[in-house]
């Protein structure tokens, strides 16, 4: 980060500070210099952090609180405007700064938990203009797209076994594994050697749920370890529409 973002931070981060004592010295709340101390070190990451993450940058700085106390000071954060409590599927809650007049929209990797915001002014044009011609007043609204971040997908082996996929993959079968009886159960099924499948539910134990042109399949996890597959290109699933 350049010195002149860094010291335009540096001032966003003290005028709100000084906007949030001034909403508790109006509420006359307790501990205020104890609540600004929370908030600040929350204002100083650009991280979505946990209770127990902050907690730890509390320590680092050598402030020693309450649980309870860091939790009340996030939800008055949070009913002040200046905090968003988020809930991204698979994770902890979290808390990000609320920025006045920004909006962005994230990228959550389902592997390592990554967590990236991306701001794109003609898709915020785009949800505006949809909704016009709904004739819907849109308010707010929130973006969350779930898959691999590049790091991960770098580290990912080429062929892996279908019990490995994650939900909302698109996977084509290179091979399957094992017995006889494995393999006729699975061609019985129509799951062979080139098909394309989507993963529509995989929470890393007990049975998968995959789609083959437009049916769902359940699978226990013993059998889709024999099936190995590596990754498609969502286009190559097949379109379904409803029955006419």
């Amino acid at each position: 980060m350049s010195q002149k973002n860094n010291n335009d931070k540096g001032r966003l981060n003290y005028q709100e500070k000084e906007n949030f004592r001034r909403l508790l010295e109006t509420d006359k709340v307790d501990r205020v210099e104890d609540r600004l101390k929370v908030v600040d070190t929350f204002l100083e990451t650009e991280k979505h952090v946990t209770l127990e993450e902050l907690q730890g940058l509390l320590r680092q700085k050598g402030y020693e609180f309450d649980p309870e106390f860091v939790r009340h000071c996030m939800s008055r954060a949070v009913d002040l405007g200046f905090a968003q409590r988020k809930t991204f599927e698979g994770q902890p809650v979290r808390y990000e700064h609320r920025h006045l007049g920004r909006h962005h929209d994230h990228l959550i990797c389902t592997k390592c938990g990554k967590i990236e915001e991306f701001e794109d002014p003609e898709m915020e044009a785009l949800q505006q203009r949809i909704a016009s011609r709904h004739g819907f007043q849109m308010l707010q609204h929130k973006m969350e797209i779930y898959g691999l971040c590049s790091l991960c997908l770098a580290q990912r082996k080429p062929v892996l076994p279908l019990a490995m996929a994650k939900t909302g993959e698109a996977v084509v079968i290179k091979e399957i594994t094992g017995g006889m009886g494995a393999k006729e159960r699975l061609i019985s099924l129509g799951l062979r050697p080139g098909e394309v499948l989507e993963v529509v539910s995989n929470n890393g134990e007990g049975r998968l749920i995959v789609a083959r042109d437009c049916s769902r399949i359940a699978l226990g996890r013993g059998l889709a370890q024999k099936i190995m597959v590596s990754p498609a290109e969502k286009q190559a699933l097949p379109e379904c529409k409803d029955p006419a």
